[in-house]
């Protein structure tokens, strides 16, 4: 059948875009994160890859949802037990749960309508050439070599119930002088690497004038283990070449070779994630990059082919469009900026739309960041609970001796400071701040408000990069500023040359300027550091919290590291309010 024209899109360069880096040969030793390499991150590490559409991030990690927790909207599907399923997602949900019950085919089960795979000509059940029967075809055909990479021969092996993926794709076997025939009597396919059964993946017929050759592997078995020191560990145990890691190919099944990479070899593409990406996911319609670098700057283009098979790729993103979305970090009107909060001009209405104050009895004492809802992210050192009556939440605040006509005051129902934090150390500087709603209302509505994104992922933005502050804060000299302010700061790697013995990299973030002429000083506390990814869209990154000396060079801005405590935000205002991604 013909299918319809399939998306691409082209990388069209602007500056500032990320590209690919090259490099050849082996990796150097400086294109692995090692230290990276230590958390063991695999392809349900939501730290560094969005989860399937039948998955959610719990934790760090992908892990299966229930299928009533699918989009209900498409076609039924049927599984390898002969079950049918409403939809691609409901299946590889119970799939997910239950590893043996594979994807078979989209439509309805039949007695006849079964896919297969098997392996002939090898020396063992691990080995030779690929033939599949698809569920509408009498008899097994062969795969083309031509379309045949590493990605789709791990599909295969897991098909085949090879748990480590493949081993080789290059080994030659005998092939009785009868069984030569031409290219244009075997099939293409194309696998995006995240099936479990070839029968999820594209395949086509292209004509072709030449013999290409059939497609064969060699699926990995312990026996087959060549670990030698020139061998990468995959966190499955699998040993691969080293020159293999950090190329963009998923070598290992898992994809923990390509995750803790500084840059990569070969046609890959770099996010600023610290993970390689094969060069056809840039601009193929989806973000791949948690960062989104690989869509940006794309121009659409279209492509048919010979389809004989349902795309359920197609249908995976169709699927991930229908999931539920969160609307944060995306300002409702733009203003020019204006300079800094040591000595700056004042904001304007709507520029820092998540930025709110936090009044206790006659003073305002510190800054808050409104993350959708009826909640408010602060410092913990800014507030205790058993005073969460006489605080006040005051939003869309420009001036507090002159107050502007968008301001807003919310009383406080309750105040909700990390179990663990530490007054002495400032770890888990970090408390929730819940609004009380309007008699009648079900939610509280804050029309000059806009809630900045919660980060899920420590790996959003790196060191250089950078980010706003803003607040209400003294200036260098200790006086008084009464308008809100704001400035631009760098986030700073490997804090513990300025606080040595007192900075905690997992839970804090430094940020600052060269001259130390931009910085959060006494009364910014509790108030946001924010950084915009590449879309635009503004997360709340760190949260101020202490310091020394504002305005310093050699004393940077510390701030509570907010990605860390992103299931601890969630478990309290709920998963759905804060869920950007991996929902």
């Amino acid at each position: 059948m013909e299918s319809p024209p399939h998306r691409n899109l082209s990388r069209c360069a602007k500056p500032g875009v990320a590209e690919r880096t090259f490099t050849s040969g082996r990796p150097r030793k400086d294109l692995v994160d090692w230290k990276c390499l230590l958390n063991k991150y695999t392809h349900r590490s939501c730290n560094k890859v969005f989860c399937q559409p039948w998955q959610k991030c719990v934790d760090g990690t992908c892990v299966c949802k229930l299928p009533y927790m699918c989009p209900k909207s498409g076609t039924p599907v049927c599984a390898t037990n002969g079950r049918e399923f409403p939809t691609y997602c409901h299946q590889k949900s119970f799939e997910c749960l239950n590893p043996a019950t594979k994807f078979s085919n989209n439509g309805t089960c039949t007695e006849e309508g079964k896919f297969n795979v098997s392996l002939s000509y090898g020396s063992t059940d691990a080995e030779g050439i690929v033939q599949v029967k698809l569920v509408d075809q009498d008899e097994k055909m062969f795969i083309c070599k031509k379309s045949w990479s590493m990605t789709e021969a791990n599909v295969a092996c897991f098909d085949l119930g090879f748990q480590q993926g493949a081993l080789v794709i290059q080994r030659r076997f005998n092939i009785p002088g009868s069984l030569r025939i031409n290219s244009t009597e075997c099939l293409h396919v194309r696998c995006r690497g995240v099936e479990t059964s070839l029968s999820e993946c594209i395949f086509t017929k292209r004509r072709t004038n030449t013999y290409q050759g059939l497609a064969d592997v060699v699926c990995y078995t312990k026996d087959a283990d060549s670990s030698t020191n020139q061998s990468f560990q995959c966190v499955n145990g699998k040993h691969i070449p080293q020159e293999s890691v950090c190329n963009g190919v998923n070598e290992c099944g898992d994809q923990s070779d390509e995750l803790c990479c500084k840059g990569c070899q070969g046609k890959a593409f770099f996010c600023k994630s610290g993970v390689c990406i094969p060069e056809q996911y840039e601009c193929n319609g989806e973000v791949d990059c948690i960062t989104g670098e690989d869509e940006s700057g794309c121009k659409e283009e279209t492509e048919e082919t010979e389809i004989l098979t349902p795309n359920m790729d197609t249908e995976r993103q169709r699927i991930k469009s229908l999931l539920p979305k969160v609307s944060c970090g995306v300002k409702r009107n733009t203003h020019t900026r204006r300079r800094r909060v040591v000595g700056g001009k004042p904001a304007d209405v709507g520029d820092y739309p998540w930025q709110v104050a936090i009044k206790d009895g006659e003073r305002i004492t510190c800054g808050g960041i409104y993350i959708g809802g009826c909640w408010v992210l602060t410092a913990a050192h800014c507030v205790r609970p058993s005073r969460a009556s006489h605080y006040q939440v005051w939003t869309a605040l420009l001036d507090w001796l002159n107050p502007n006509a968008e301001l807003r005051v919310r009383t406080v129902s309750r105040v909700i400071v990390h179990e663990n934090y530490n007054g002495a150390t400032y770890q888990n500087d970090i408390a929730l701040i819940e609004m009380k709603k309007f008699r009648g209302r079900k939610e509280c509505e804050l029309f000059n408000s806009v809630p900045a994104c919660v980060p899920w992922s420590p790996y959003l933005f790196q060191p250089n990069e950078t980010c706003i502050i803003s607040g209400w804060g003294r200036e260098r000299d200790n006086q008084k500023v009464y308008s809100l302010r704001w400035g631009e700061v760098n986030l700073i790697g490997n804090c513990s040359q300025f606080y040595a013995n007192r900075y905690y990299e997992k839970e804090m973030q430094c940020a600052g300027t060269n001259d130390g002429s931009i910085d959060a000083c006494k009364g910014d506390s509790g108030g946001p550091l924010v950084c915009k990814d590449i879309n635009n869209v503004t997360y709340v990154w760190g949260i101020v919290s202490w310091g020394e000396n504002c305005g310093k060079p050699e004393f940077p801005g510390v701030y509570t590291r907010v990605a860390n405590y992103f299931n601890w935000i969630s478990n309290h205002v709920g998963r759905s309010l804060i869920s950007q991604h991996n929902v």
